[in-house]
């Protein structure tokens, strides 16, 4: 009883230990966003770049037992210049997939509906500092940048399964998938993945510019995480087209 107590404790201390990392590094990146908004609020109104995006994004796997999962998003970004060339940017892109947990390596991955145990439902969301050149004087111009980002998920049990879906052992219980998929999803900072992203931009017509944008998204927390999972996967890949209002 009483190593039972104490095993209950030491878990206690280490899963308060990791959200008070997380929470610390949440809280940094926001700071750091914060120090490049300047007082005038009006003047970032007046300056601020808006456009909407629709990617698709590429959840990378080695396929031993499932395809890399393409996912199509939308969301939108937030620019505000610094000067000629560069950029403070936000975006946000928004998906939904179905995920199930692998139970032989211990790690969720994105699946087919037949196969689902949970339903994700993503926002993906970065700081970025852009670097923004033009080519010529007509909106054409080359941008290429990065910055932090993060994957906040959430996570719920998957729609119209069966009642006994939720029965039995981890392997076959949607429920157990689901709070395992949730616990992964936000311990050890699995959410923090920074992006590194390059695009460019052409006129369309005198209101709107239309550009494309590839971006990889780095799955650095493999550095401190044990995932018994293959190399590439955690990995993700976007594509996709933005549009954005020109400023008269």
């Amino acid at each position: 009883m009483i190593l039972s107590v104490f095993g209950y404790k030491t878990i206690a201390r280490a899963s308060l230990l990791r959200y008070n990392i997380d929470m610390k590094l949440a809280a940094v990146l926001l700071v750091i966003f914060l120090i490049f908004i300047p007082v005038n609020a009006y003047s970032i109104w007046n300056d601020l770049h808006w456009a909407g995006m629709g990617s698709l994004f590429v959840f990378a796997s080695d396929g031993s037992k499932n395809p890399s999962a393409i996912i199509p998003t939308l969301g939108f970004s937030v620019a505000w210049p610094l000067n000629d060339f560069l950029r403070i940017e936000f975006t946000e892109d928004v998906y939904f997939t179905n995920y199930e947990f692998d139970t032989e390596r211990g790690f969720p991955i994105a699946c087919s509906p037949e196969n689902r145990s949970a339903f994700v439902i993503g926002f993906v969301t970065a700081f970025q500092v852009t670097g923004h050149f033009p080519i010529g004087h007509n909106g054409t111009a080359i941008r290429v940048y990065g910055g932090p980002a993060a994957d906040l998920r959430i996570a719920v049990l998957a729609f119209g399964l069966h009642p006994t879906d939720t029965e039995g052992p981890i392997d076959k219980n949607a429920q157990l998938q689901t709070d395992a998929i949730r616990k992964m999803f936000w311990g050890d900072a699995r959410w923090f993945m920074p992006v590194f992203g390059t695009g460019m931009d052409f006129p369309l017509n005198d209101n709107f510019l239309i550009g494309f944008d590839i971006r990889t998204w780095f799955p650095v927390y493999k550095l401190w995480t044990n995932d018994n999972i293959p190399a590439i996967d955690g990995w993700r890949f976007g594509a996709g087209l933005r549009i954005t209002p020109r400023k008269l």
